[in-house]
Order: structure tokens, then C-alpha cells, then sequence
């Protein structure tokens, strides 16, 4: 390839760049600012995904579902998360009753990543703490109850 087509490549890709930049800026509003801001909910919408409303709802009895997402024995802590995927850390200790879905006590040690578990949580200036953990699946029923819009069909 010669000087001239070089130079000729050059100078189209420079003008491609220089299109690409001022059509990204032009994509803000009149104040120079990105249409919505990081953190705010898009236009049209008021209020976080509908999911997210899920978080810290709890069964007649004070329990919430998570999934375990890791076990530290060492710290006494345990990685809950949602279904939605947020996580929360539980501080255990000895008045923490671990038990299977038939009420048989466990240990902590008897949790592995990936278990469901219903969760009765205290908080408090030191940080959250579990009460009691409980194997156990969610039903159909409760996934529809806590998390879906619809009822469960049947």
C-alpha cells in the first residue's frame, strides 16, 4: 500500500472517531448530563424491578427463605442469599438452633453451599444474627406467595 492510501486510512478512521464522540455526547441532555442517573430508575419507572419487593418477606412464622451461599465455621458466619440474588452475612452462635426439615438438630457444619434454608433473623447494632436455620425447600405455593405476581396455576 502507497503513502496517499495510508494516509487516506488514517484520516477515515480519524473521522470515524470523531463521529463516534459526537454522537455518543449528543446522547446527553441539554445540561451535559446522562438521561437518567446511575442509581435511578429509567423513564417510566418508579420503583425497583418487582422481584426486588420480595427481599424481607417472611411465612407465618418469621422465617425467611434463602439459599446458602457459604459457610465460615471459622468466624461463626453464614452467606445467605435470596432468590433474587441478594446476599446477606448472619453472624450464628451457641443460641443459634440449627435443624433438618423434620426438626432433627444439625450443626453448622451441616450446611453446604447450595442448601435452602428458612432463616429467623435478630438484628442489631452488632450486625445481623440468625436465631434459628431450618433445611428446607420452598413449596410452589410460597415460591408464588413471595415472589411471583400471579397465583399459582393449577
Amino acid at each position: 500500500m502507497n503513502n496517499a492510501r495510508k494516509l487516506f486510512a488514517y484520516l477515515a478512521f480519524a473521522v470515524f472517531l470523531f463521529a463516534g464522540v459526537s454522537f455518543c455526547a449528543s446522547a446527553q441532555t441539554p445540561g451535559g448530563r446522562p438521561p437518567f442517573a446511575p442509581g435511578a430508575y429509567p423513564p417510566g419507572r418508579s420503583s425497583p424491578a418487582p422481584s426486588a419487593y420480595a427481599q424481607g418477606r417472611k411465612n407465618a412464622t418469621g422465617e425467611e427463605f434463602f439459599i446458602v451461599a457459604s459457610v465460615d465455621q471459622s468466624k461463626s458466619q453464614i452467606l445467605l442469599k435470596h432468590p433474587t440474588e441478594v446476599t446477606l452475612l448472619a453472624g450464628v452462635d451457641a443460641n443459634t438452633r440449627f435443624t433438618d426439615e423434620v426438626g432433627k438438630p444439625l450443626k453448622l457444619s451441616d450446611f453446604r453451599t447450595g442448601d435452602t434454608v428458612w432463616v429467623t433473623l435478630s438484628g442489631g447494632a452488632a450486625g445481623t444474627a440468625a436465631v434459628r436455620i431450618r433445611k428446607g425447600q420452598m413449596t410452589v405455593a410460597d415460591l408464588h406467595r413471595y415472589y411471583l405476581d400471579y397465583p399459582e396455576i393449577r
